[in-house]
């Protein structure tokens, strides 16, 4: 059973970093691409940074480039998210998700495991 976990969110002052992980279990999170999004309440969902899998690239979305980094450990078969320079903005419950896809990576309609998000929350 494809798993993943979250966990690092909190509570940070703006200008602050933040580091979330993933942790896949009952699969190898190297053979799917795992995207980070994030939702406010009462807002759509939104596709932050993807990592393709087996390490065929990244992309973010224009609100978070420069300041987000996603990266992977295959050893800990688990999945990051640096979050730099915050702001009020980035508050929001974060997600990561897996897909198996080639030709479409981290579309939500591809997913086959969300994780259960974590809470970050930006302010002074």
């Amino acid at each position: 059973q494809l798993q993943l976990v979250e966990s690092g969110g909190g509570l940070v002052q703006p200008g602050g970093s933040l580091k979330l992980s993933c942790v896949g279990s009952g699969f190898t999170l190297n053979n799917y691409n795992v995207g980070w999004f994030r939702q406010v309440p009462g807002k759509e969902r939104e596709g932050i940074s993807c990592s393709r899998r087996k390490e065929r690239g990244t992309t973010y979305a224009d609100s978070v480039k420069e300041r987000f980094i996603i990266s992977r450990d295959n050893a800990k078969n688990t999945v990051y998210l640096q979050m730099n320079n915050v702001t009020p903005e980035d508050t929001a419950t974060y997600y990561c998700a897996a897909d198996p896809t080639t030709l479409s990576p981290c579309q939500e309609k591809f997913v086959e495991a969300w994780g259960q998000g974590t809470l970050v929350a930006v302010s002074s």
